[in-house]
């Protein structure tokens, strides 16, 4: 307690300066659809008229607003014009949803059409509860295996601490972590109750925590995550999962074309909407971002007492102080990135072997690689030491070329610790655009799956924007073989492959929208498992 009333060292004292400059140097942009009317829309579509542009955005300078508009049109104008679609569709989408889940959930819990028709006439029809244990989400119906792929392979090397130049060599150990990390993120669109029962009667593993927590770009407990360990007992991995785009929900898609970014000093330009969702700032108040993502070890981010070790983990310490200002309050506490960290690092001291694997699909894909870059900034080093590895499925971009130089000298030596699978024609991993001058950039390895689920290693998937009638020609086209193929994988491959009815109306709903309908979970698990042998390197245990 002393060195809180100490007086400031000279080195201190510069830190707070360079805190209080780069607040007032930090830039940001921020794409408002609501700001502009239909007549500006038009004006900067047409004419390209920057001065209509500029109505639709917010910014820390003048000038960024209008270069942005300038060099970037199209690609603002996309995103003004699906997040004003998906907007006016919004309350339809949501009750398109949960009349869906509830239709679905009636027919799974009746026994199938057939079934429902007989409880009727029997007046014995089940009735689906939601937030239960029998309540599937609509990716599960869309999906519905749940077991693990050959999971004694990685249970038995969790068990035997095998070696990691072993695992790291042997191909079927690291086809089985995948596996764990695409049905984790497949799980994690399901409520508290299913993924405890499938963690726990399924896989066989210790169900940790389930988290629901606060979005600030969407105003609601919106974030969910899980945690899970292979045992309750001197475990030896850990793994969170973030869930995904659920596919009515109107801002979730909102936040995957969304535009708008925040500069960190010396780390790069990350996509504010992910921040948000992470519970690190909030757009209406730009300076919250700042609090909350500082690099200076005088703030409380830094494992707290700047040491970034396991140790320092105390709510006291944690609501002392942000940039010498207190401003949490009980909704920060609920946030998945502090809730993730608190319950992380707790679990890291308990199971000293463990190491951690964070993974998710689509939104969840960007939260997974968005958490240990901030745990890099706030040089959480104990906790980085101790990452396995980061999967990602059908993940957006979550940031510039600078940021993502700035992670690949944490995630690729000595070996490649950030892993992205990315699916055919995919549409999510496409988002926000890029071209040879747009700012968003994908970075770590790239394993890429075509419709024949045949790996390549690549440093970004082919096509990366779908721009041009070529693109549009082949999406489509694939998406006719993908229908096709929808019939006849269960017969090529075995029972465990065959689609559901209701994935078979996806894929028919894919000939319209091919990107959609490729990032479907259906086609990562099918690539993970069905993947030709992978030659590249992967972390170890």
């Amino acid at each position: 307690m002393a060195a809180a009333t100490s007086t400031p060292t000279e080195f201190e004292e510069n830190s707070n300066d360079d805190d209080k400059s780069e607040m007032n140097i930090t830039n940001y942009l921020i794409v408002r659809p609501e700001k502009g009317g239909m007549l500006d829309l038009l004006r900067y579509l047409v004419w390209a008229d920057i001065g209509s542009g500029v109505k639709f955005l917010e910014s820390s300078e003048e000038g960024i607003m209008g270069g942005e508009a300038a060099d970037h049109r199209w690609i603002i104008l996309v995103s003004i014009i699906v997040r004003k679609i998906i907007s006016l569709f919004g309350k339809p989408m949501e009750c398109t949803g949960f009349v869906a889940d509830f239709f679905l959930n009636l027919l799974f819990q009746n026994g199938g059409i057939m079934g429902l028709l007989l409880n009727f006439l029997q007046g014995k029809v089940v009735t689906p509860q939601r937030d239960t244990e029998t309540f599937i989400s609509t990716i599960g119906h869309l999906d519905g295996r749940m077991d693990l792929y050959r999971d004694e392979n990685l249970l038995e090397q969790l068990d035997n601490s095998v070696s990691a130049e072993k695992i790291a060599t042997e191909e079927i150990g690291n086809r089985a972590l995948m596996d764990l990390c695409i049905m984790a993120s497949k799980l994690a669109y399901e409520n508290a109750k299913v993924v405890q029962s499938i963690v726990v009667q399924h896989w066989k593993m210790h169900f940790v925590d389930f988290y629901n927590c606060w979005n600030d770009f969407q105003k609601e407990m919106s974030t969910q995550v899980f945690i899970l360990c292979d045992k309750p007992k001197d475990a030896n991995l850990i793994l969170i999962s973030f869930r995904g785009t659920e596919p009515f929900d109107a801002d979730d898609w909102g936040t995957d074309f969304d535009y708008s970014w925040y500069e960190i000093p010396k780390l790069g330009r990350v996509h504010m909407g992910f921040l948000e969702a992470l519970g690190l700032g909030n757009r209406a108040d730009t300076t919250t971002f700042h609090n909350h993502l500082q690099m200076k070890s005088t703030g409380f981010n830094h494992g707290y007492d700047g040491s970034g070790s396991l140790s320092s983990n105390t709510d006291s310490d944690m609501e002392e102080n942000v940039g010498h200002k207190k401003f949490l309050s009980e909704k920060v506490k609920k946030t998945a990135y502090y809730a993730v960290r608190k319950k992380l690092k707790s679990m890291l001291m308990e199971h000293k072997n463990a190491k951690f694997v964070v993974t998710g699909h689509s939104l969840g894909g960007a939260l997974a690689v968005l958490f240990p870059t901030v745990l890099v900034l706030h040089q959480q080093t104990d906790v980085m030491n101790r990452l396995l590895g980061v999967y990602t499925f059908g993940q957006p971009r979550i940031g510039n070329l600078q940021l993502a130089k700035f992670m690949e000298a944490h995630l690729k030596y000595p070996v490649p610790k950030y892993f992205r699978v990315v699916y055919s024609y995919d549409l999510v991993p496409r988002l926000p655009c890029d071209d040879k001058t747009f700012l968003y950039k994908h970075f770590g390895v790239c394993l890429y799956y075509n419709s024949l689920y045949v790996e390549q290693k690549l440093d970004e998937e082919p096509d990366p924007n779908f721009y041009g009638l070529r693109s549009v020609v082949l999406a489509h086209l694939n998406s006719v073989w993908e229908l096709i193929r929808s019939f006849v994988v269960g017969y090529t491959h075995g029972p465990m492959y065959k689609e559901s009815w209701f994935m078979v109306f996806a894929r028919i709903m894919g000939l319209a929208l091919p990107g959609i309908a490729a990032h479907c979970p259906t086609d990562y698990v099918n690539s993970v498992r069905l993947g030709k042998e992978r030659v590249v390197r992967m972390s170890s245990f």
